[in-house]
Order: C-alpha cells, then sequence, then structure tokens
C-alpha cells in the first residue's frame, strides 16, 4: 500500500533534473508503490519529462509501481503534445483550482 503521495513542487526542468532524479529514485527505493503528486510543477521541458520516463521504467524494471495521482496544467500539456499519455499509462488528473476557467 502507498504512502501519501511524494508532492514535487520544483519545476521539472534541466535545471533540476539531477537533484530531483536522485530524490525521486531514493523515494521509489523506499516502497513498492509511488505516488506521485505533479499539480505544484509550473514549468516542465523533456528533461522533467525524460525524467518521469525513467522513473516509471526502473519501477517496471524492478517490479513497482509509479503512479502520477495529479498534474499541473503544464504537466498535462507536454504529455499531451508529446502523446505521452499512453506511455504513462495514468489519467490525467488536474486539480479544479488549477484547471483553465472556462
Amino acid at each position: 500500500m502507498p504512502s501519501s503521495p511524494l508532492s514535487i513542487s520544483e519545476d521539472l526542468t534541466i535545471y533540476h533534473a539531477l537533484a530531483l532524479k536522485d530524490k525521486l529514485l531514493a523515494a521509489l527505493a523506499e516502497t513498492s508503490e509511488l505516488e506521485l503528486n505533479l499539480s505544484h510543477v509550473e514549468a516542465i521541458d523533456t528533461a522533467g519529462l525524460q525524467l518521469l520516463v525513467l522513473l516509471k521504467k526502473e519501477a517496471r524494471r524492478s517490479g513497482k509501481c509509479v503512479r502520477i495521482v495529479a498534474h499541473s496544467q503544464a504537466v498535462s500539456s507536454l504529455v499531451e503534445f508529446c502523446n505521452m499519455a499512453a506511455e504513462f499509462g495514468d489519467p490525467l488528473v488536474i486539480p479544479a483550482a488549477h484547471a483553465a476557467p472556462r
């Protein structure tokens, strides 16, 4: 059973990728099911996307599970733009507070 989701508030960009890689891989090592809350991520680039792909692949390789349980608009937009939703296999969930107004 997963603990509470790991909330990431840093930007998932090349400037933070190395530190976040260590943080995320360490969190994965401590559990069999890692849930990520990305609803506070304001910016993501391809380095951040690669980091999420790496985390998912590392989890699969080691028989573990990584789920993204909340997405910011930035994360959702990049995942959709890069046509990666199927790769992640998680529903694209954007908290109501972050959803675009109609």
